[in-house]
């Protein structure tokens, strides 16, 4: 489960969150495609990969 903060962050900028836990992984690079493509996608993507 993702801390308050991680969560938070996923909320407004999606790839920061996901950057505070996995670093420069594959997740990391995933959800600033996805954010890039759309904002909704990637705040959905890291909020998922945060809870999960």
């Amino acid at each position: 489960m993702g801390s308050f903060i991680e969560i938070l962050c996923a909320i407004f900028m999606p790839p920061v969150g996901v950057f505070l836990r996995f670093g420069c992984g594959l997740e990391f690079w995933l959800s600033l495609l996805l954010t890039f493509l759309g904002f909704v996608p990637g705040m959905v993507y890291a909020i998922w990969v945060l809870t999960k």
